[in-house]
């Protein structure tokens, strides 16, 4: 026989005295001593007896409740358990609620190995910090569509196409994550908002860089002594990119040779063989006045913490007016190499630290050319400090010198 159900009003739950009052069908009313109640429900589960709480009856009316009763009621038919189904619902409800932030730092954090000198720079994650969470970093990185990402990434589409395309690539890869912590999320959001956005008409430009017959006026303007002028010269002598630089302590000098740890050096992620830079006699001096600005180590550091920045160099050249950039220099010693010298071109890109030749030829190559790259960078270190000279020729050796 069936239990009668719905036996309470709302009166005489609001009247109730101190006790348990039964509305049927396993909906029991609990009135306590200091005034305080709560619904519970009772159902058999499996021919186990369970008692659920369904909320105060001072936030939970007698309709509401009876409502929940019979949502978990049908539960119990078809062979759940009410109490086990609302904690699974819970933890999923809790699991969607993840931000995009959240993610994307986890997802950072994740990849961190994988990243030259385990993303300390930051650039992996300054695309989306800059320009993705400001405007969608709190937003459930379930709910986040092709729409949204459109949205965020349309301003810089065109404008600053390599950064958005970075930024899209992240998501990508944080769209990922989530679905590998077991969120919901759209893996094909970002493929739908690129072809939202369109192809980018932007064009890829080089970084601009200062005619090498410029570089010596710039240079002896570089005269403070300050953390920025020493390293902005240093930069300039010995041609590495500013991250190497940047990063530079004093252990990684020994003599008249700095050595860079493979990890460190852009193309080389996982390479064992550290890269040599021969430090010229202006360079050394260079290196000698940083030493007194050195902070845990670093030659260059910040005024704060960490070390100096590429921003803090490129502003630099910004507010005297140039178009040059810092790693342009690179470019400028280069250029120079090609015009004012003879060098062969083995040389010419192992002074830059590009990788030469193929996996082969690599293997049977046992020099880095650090003598003849000692007397080129001498003669540069020579024009850039305002000294002149002819044009030299720089002897390529066997690949089998030690």
């Amino acid at each position: 026989m069936a239990r009668p159900l719905n036996k309470l009003t709302a009166v005489a739950v609001k009247n109730a005295s101190a006790g348990k009052h039964s509305d049927g069908g396993g909906l029991w009313l609990h009135k306590r001593e200091d005034g305080g109640s709560q619904w519970i429900l009772r159902v058999n589960v499996h021919g186990r007896r369970r008692e659920m709480g369904l909320g105060s009856a001072s936030d939970v009316s007698l309709k509401e409740a009876r409502e929940a009763a019979e949502r978990w009621r049908a539960l119990v038919r078809s062979g759940l358990d009410p109490i086990k189904e609302r904690q699974r619902q819970r933890r999923e409800a809790a699991r969607n609620l993840h931000c995009l932030d959240d993610i994307a730092r986890d997802a950072f954090e994740s990849r961190k190995a994988e990243l030259k000198g385990d993303g300390i720079a930051g650039r992996w994650f300054s695309p989306l910090e800059i320009h993705v969470l400001p405007k969608l970093g709190k937003v459930p990185v379930v709910d986040i569509d092709q729409t949204d990402i459109r949205d965020v990434l349309a301003p810089i589409w065109h404008s600053k196409a390599e950064t958005a395309r970075k930024a899209l690539n992240r998501l990508a890869i944080c769209l990922k994550h989530a679905a590998a912590l077991g969120l919901d999320v759209d893996l094909q959001a970002t493929d739908k908002a690129r072809a939202l956005l369109g192809k980018q008409r932007h064009k890829i430009e080089n970084i601009p860089a200062m005619p090498w017959q410029d570089v010596p006026g710039f240079f002896a303007s570089l005269s403070d002594g300050s953390v920025t002028h020493l390293a902005l010269r240093l930069l300039i002598l010995t041609g590495v990119r500013s991250g190497p630089l940047r990063f530079l302590r004093d252990e990684q000098i020994n003599g008249d040779v700095w050595t860079i740890p493979g990890e460190a050096m852009k193309g080389r992620k996982g390479a064992t063989a550290d890269f040599r830079v021969p430090l010229s006699d202006a360079a050394l001096a260079v290196v000698e006045q940083a030493r007194q600005h050195a902070r845990d180590g670093f030659l260059f550091p910040s005024l704060r913490k960490g070390v100096i920045s590429d921003a803090t160099m490129s502003r630099l050249m910004e507010r005297a007016g140039m178009e040059a950039r810092p790693h342009g220099f690179r470019s400028s010693l280069r250029d120079w190499i090609a015009e004012a010298t003879d060098t062969p071109h083995d040389i010419a890109e192992t002074t830059l630290g590009h990788i030469v030749g193929g996996a082969v030829e690599r293997a049977y190559r046992r020099t880095d050319f650090l003598e003849q790259r000692r007397q080129l960078m001498a003669r540069w270190a020579r024009h850039v400090t305002g000294q002149s000279g002819q044009v030299i020729t720089l002897a390529k050796r066997n690949h089998s010198e030690p």
